[in-house]
């Protein structure tokens, strides 16, 4: 099978609606987490502009575990007390800086980011881990990049079995 998803175009909300059903199309009928994942991380990587990693991290019960992603090598575990991933999965809300540097404990696994977008996964009320994204343009998330993307996340979350 083979997938070919026409180049976003319109207004930011247009784009963002065309983009999750995208995904949806994408997951459609497959329950399995790494799977998904996998081509979720790479149709936004392909799709969404001036983003130089996007992946998962896992929740294992004690810290985020690195899953499926498109970019430079990652960090594999993040303590939940540190960084922008580890305080969306502690605090359960998205998490969106524009300019990682001025986070104190900010984890830098690729050095030419500076901006991020952490969407927190939740399903019946447990986390299941977190959907981040990563921007070498300082202030890369708007408003509109952080509704669609928590679109595409609850995708995610919506085709787990």
């Amino acid at each position: 099978m083979s997938f070919s998803f026409p180049a976003l175009s319109g207004s930011p909300t247009e784009r963002y609606a065309d983009l999750a059903s995208y995904a949806k199309a994408l997951v459609d009928g497959e329950p399995d987490r790494i799977a998904n994942a996998a081509n979720l991380a790479a149709l936004v990587k392909a799709l969404v502009p001036d983003l130089n990693w996007v992946g998962f991290y896992f929740f294992d019960g004690a810290e985020l575990v690195v899953g499926p992603f498109q970019g430079l090598p990652a960090c594999i575990r993040i303590p939940l007390d540190r960084g922008v991933c580890g305080a969306a999965a502690r605090t359960r809300t998205t998490q969106r800086i524009d300019d990682v540097h001025a986070v104190p404990d900010h984890i830098a696994c690729d050095g030419a980011t500076n901006s991020e977008l952490v969407v927190p996964l939740i399903r019946d009320g447990e986390l299941i881990g977190v959907f981040d994204l990563d921007s070498e343009r300082p202030g890369r998330f708007s408003d509109d990049d952080q509704r669609g993307l928590e679109a595409v996340a609850a995708v995610f979350i919506d085709s787990l079995a």
